[in-house]
């Protein structure tokens, strides 16, 4: 009997090739927290190289967790994991409210340590949620990933700095446009293994591009050093501050519910829908590889969604090419001048490509939906309300803006606030009883029926 694609192992310069397309992708993710949170503090140059370095070294790690597994943890699905975005706004609370900025990243480390400890143990209650994402919740679910994934793209496209006076110009725009436009083309004229690595193709022809209009810096390959172990306990031991670790068991909970539907995106994607036990070995892999991930001088670690759109995209699901990702992520955290290297890709040409990655992520929930029944009325009105409570955050920034900063970890992911109220939406409506009438006697929300006009409803025409 063949192996499931899923376990496929493929020759070594496809499995080389494939994996580092997936580094690429998501290399912008990884490598932001880290230069916030650094720059937030106040690191030099090198101290803010060594954290970028050790951030990279640990997602390599806990993506060798996620995808290779041992014993039950790890989803051994095609995950990359790294370090989750939604840590940045609470660790930069941490740093403004320590006196000694020195002391913010044991601070940091401690709670993200507990947090993670926590979350290893909570995992296998928190993987019986699966019985409440029905596929109406996991495509609604999923296509917000890629909706919500999309303004990072759009953000790169405009370049690096906001603040720099050639963002958002015709020459970063135009670079971002080509990038997508040589993607497209490959994968429209091309075939087999050179139309499987179009977005790495495209990153590199962008980036050769952008060489003329001076938009490719090759300093970060000249200043890095070739060698560097990420020493543990670098910027000193652990420290336990009560409020620091709350804010960081709130951003586990979150990064658990975003990853969780990321396995179930990623399982339909795959043909191998994600189950209970899967999810619960994949909650650990993440969870304890974020309780390690600060001894090596890491951040919490979480699965990159932006990912699961070049699964979606290639069709190549073999979790052993997302290994090879994880081992070059490795190798970049012991080798800074390997690491330089994804770092010359200019934003403009990572915003192009993250156009059709991110792009793919929500059409596979489309995908999903189309599924899910849309022909029933409860269902419908699960899509309407959850869509539109999950893309609050992308219109309208500032909505929560009155909240405590704690409530605001969660309400502005709008993945996790729409995943939320999908999974609520659809107890209330297809678990709790019936209501008065069947979920599949309105296609539509806003047609009559019986319960709202107070009139019979006319028998349907044969």
């Amino acid at each position: 009997m063949a192996d499931h694609p899923v376990d496929e192992k493929l020759p070594a310069l496809k499995m080389a090739t494939t994996g580092l397309q997936h580094v690429a992708a998501m290399y912008a993710g990884v490598v932001a927290p880290p230069l916030i949170v650094g720059a937030a503090i106040g690191l030099t140059a090198t101290d803010l190289t060594f954290l970028t370095g050790a951030c990279l070294f640990t997602a390599g790690l806990a993506t060798f967790l996620q995808t290779l597994g041992i014993w039950k943890i790890g989803a051994r699905l095609p995950f990359v994991n790294g370090v989750t975005f939604a840590g940045v706004a609470p660790m930069t609370a941490i740093v403004a409210s320590t006196e000694d900025k020195s002391a913010a990243l044991p601070v940091i480390f401690g709670a993200v340590i507990v947090a993670g400890l926590l979350g290893f143990l909570a995992a296998p209650v928190f993987c019986k949620a699966i019985r409440f994402f029905p596929p109406v919740v996991t495509g609604t679910v999923i296509t917000l990933i890629g909706i919500s994934l999309l303004p990072v793209a759009f953000g790169w496209a405009q370049g690096p700095d906001p603040a720099a006076h050639d963002h958002g110009s015709a020459t970063n725009l135009g670079l971002a446009a080509v990038t997508l436009l040589i993607v497209l083309l490959l994968r429209r004229f091309t075939t087999g293994f050179v139309k499987q690595i179009a977005v790495l193709l495209g990153l590199v022809a962008g980036t050769l591009l952008a060489i003329p209009f001076g938009a490719t810096d090759f300093g970060p390959v000249t200043d890095a050093a070739v060698i560097g172990f990420p020493t543990p306990f670098h910027f000193g031991a652990p420290q336990f501050q009560l409020a620091a670790i709350i804010s960081m068991c709130v951003v586990m909970v979150v990064s658990m519910t975003e990853s969780t539907a990321d396995m179930l995106a990623l399982g339909e994607i795959v043909d191998r829908p994600a189950d209970e036990r899967t999810i619960a070995a994949g909650l650990r892999a993440d969870t304890l590889g974020s309780a390690v991930s600060p001894l090596f001088n890491g951040f919490m670690c979480s699965a990159f969604a932006q990912n699961i759109g070049l699964v979606a995209m290639t069709k190549i699901r073999s979790r052993y090419v997302v290994a090879a990702g994880g081992g070059f992520l490795v190798l970049m955290g012991l080798c800074p001048m390997a690491a330089s290297l994804i770092a010359v890709v200019p934003r403009p040409v990572l915003g192009g490509a993250g156009v059709v990655l991110f792009g793919s992520v929500a059409a596979s929930g489309i995908q999903a939906l189309v599924r899910a029944g849309l022909d029933q009325d409860n269902n419908v009105l699960i899509l309407a309300v959850s869509l539109a409570v999950g893309i609050i955050p992308i219109t309208a920034p500032e909505f929560y803006h009155a909240f405590p900063e704690t409530a605001r970890i969660v309400l502005d992911s709008g993945i996790s606030t729409g995943c939320v109220a999908a999974v609520l939406l659809n107890v209330v409506f297809n678990h709790l009883g019936r209501g008065g009438r069947e979920a599949h006697d309105v296609t539509h929300p806003m047609e009559a029926g019986e319960e709202l006009t107070g009139a019979p409803k006319a028998p349907a025409a044969s």
